[in-house]
């Protein structure tokens, strides 16, 4: 799930936190979970993580890989996945798609950005 929201985050989102906000927010983060872990919220670690994956990316990954076609290839795959797990966990095709949840939402970033690109 981190890759998918690294490789569709907007481009402007991902400078910022890329840049030096990023930066000291990851620098908050690991200081606060090294000396204070008790007092870290539990639901901040996925921002957390995120954010420092954003950060040690080399520019490489999350320059070139991200803003190609690759990128949106890595996303539809992951997409596949978790579409793939939430038909087994709801026990079937059908019962999947009685209940809502976004999932399928995730295929709209890839498909579009596919089209944009073929286009």
């Amino acid at each position: 799930m981190y890759i998918y929201i690294f490789c569709s985050l907007a481009s402007l989102i991902f400078s910022i936190f890329r840049g030096e906000i990023g930066s000291w927010i990851a620098f908050v983060a690991v200081i606060l979970r090294l000396f204070f872990p008790k007092r870290f919220p539990e639901w901040a670690e996925l921002p957390a993580a995120l954010i420092l994956l954003m950060i040690v990316a080399p520019s490489l990954i999350a320059t070139t890989v991200r803003d190609d076609w690759i990128g949106v290839a890595i996303c539809l795959v992951i997409a596949a996945y978790l579409l793939q797990e939430h038909i087994r966990a709801s026990g079937g095709f059908r019962n999947a798609f009685t209940q809502p949840h976004g999932i399928i939402c995730l295929f709209i970033y890839p498909v579009w950005a596919l089209v944009l690109d073929i286009l």
